[in-house]
């Protein structure tokens, strides 16, 4: 493999993997600290579920077959994030970012899909 393409496709995964990463994270705080977090007044056993459901959609978003579900999936996500956010009156700006960010990486691995030619 040519440098030039190694460095292509690290830069072309680089916002995937940033992504992932966010997600993985918040999926396993979830997932196994789902006690000692209260968000919409949901109980434990619903935190631990959306943990794995982003574990599911994180993955969906790396496998290239299935990048434009896992982007959906994930942007929906965070995008009623957003609106929670805006209804509590939290800052949501970062929560917007990473809508953009999801966006942007899935873009970048996949340009055809988001043009009408």
């Amino acid at each position: 493999m040519k440098p030039n393409k190694i460095f292509k496709t690290t830069l072309i995964w680089l916002p995937s993997l940033l992504v992932a990463s966010f997600f993985i994270q918040n999926s396993f705080e979830k997932i196994f600290h789902s006690n000692e977090i209260s968000k919409l007044s949901l109980n434990s056993t619903s935190i631990m579920l959306v943990g794995i459901f982003l574990l599911i959609s994180t993955a969906l978003f790396l496998i290239e077959k299935t990048l434009i579900i896992g982007t959906v999936i994930l942007a929906s996500y965070m995008t009623f994030v957003v609106f929670v956010h805006i209804s509590k009156g939290k800052p949501f700006l970062l929560t917007v970012l990473i809508v953009v960010g999801i966006i942007f990486a899935a873009y970048l691995r996949k340009a055809q899909f988001f043009s009408k030619e």
